[in-house]
């Protein structure tokens, strides 16, 4: 919904970051750091300017964020995103969260993204190698999938961290079923109007909810909805 800077003001990923930590979105050095390694310019299509905040098309009817609402799952996510701990990306787009959480949770940990796109779930390990994550999706604790993320991935559950990159709805209810207790979901829901609300899974199973903020984001629908906007 908001937009911290336009234009070509920022040219650099490091530029990028920087501008986050200066409008307090980015508050931690371990979110910091691992948006500093991980360079979006390698996850935007060529001839896009990928270090605006803005979302960017990325074919068949999907985007990717704006760096802004990166920074923000970032945060929101950190403390169940460490060494060893398990990460779910469910509409994985381009692969760049996916990357972000690998780093994050480490050789130990694992990273799973979710693509009902075949297409982009190619082009995001393509661009995945290209990055600082490579050795990651080479040793197998990055994976991407092509599947429904609505339906998550039960492989590699229960998850400590789920981020949701569409608009549900209402919240799936295999996710909170995937999520460890202790686990924290991000996940955008609503139709013209939305949220980013947090899911907390509690130690006897319980669920808290509560509204972040007003977002704006594609629909979590079926691959078939999709394509046809």
């Amino acid at each position: 919904m908001e937009q911290y800077w336009s234009g070509n003001a920022v040219n650099q990923n490091k530029g990028m970051v920087e501008n986050l930590q200066r409008y307090g979105i980015i508050q931690s050095r371990k979110v910091a750091e691992v948006m500093e390694t991980i360079d979006r310019g390698l996850f935007v299509p060529n001839g896009t300017p990928p270090y605006v905040d803005s979302p960017i098309p990325i074919g068949y009817n999907a985007t990717i964020s704006a760096p802004h609402m990166h920074a923000t799952c970032l945060q929101l996510l950190e403390e169940n995103l460490q060494p060893g701990m398990h990460a779910l990306d469910v509409g994985s787009g381009t692969g760049y969260l996916t990357a972000c959480f690998a780093m994050m949770v480490g050789p130990q940990g694992r990273a799973v993204g979710v693509e009902h796109i075949p297409e982009l779930v190619s082009s995001s390990t393509e661009n995945i190698q290209k990055s600082a994550a490579a050795s990651l999706l080479k040793d197998g604790s990055l994976s991407v999938h092509s599947g429904d993320g609505r339906q998550g991935w039960p492989e590699f559950a229960p998850y400590d961290a789920i981020h949701v990159g569409a608009a549900a709805k209402e919240i799936p209810q295999p996710l909170i079923d995937q999520l460890k207790p202790g686990g924290r979901m991000v996940i955008p829901v609503g139709v013209l109007f939305q949220d980013l609300q947090v899911v907390d899974k509690n130690s006897d199973g319980s669920i808290s909810i509560r509204t972040e903020t007003s977002v704006r984001y594609v629909p979590l629908t079926s691959k078939e909805a999709q394509l046809q906007g």
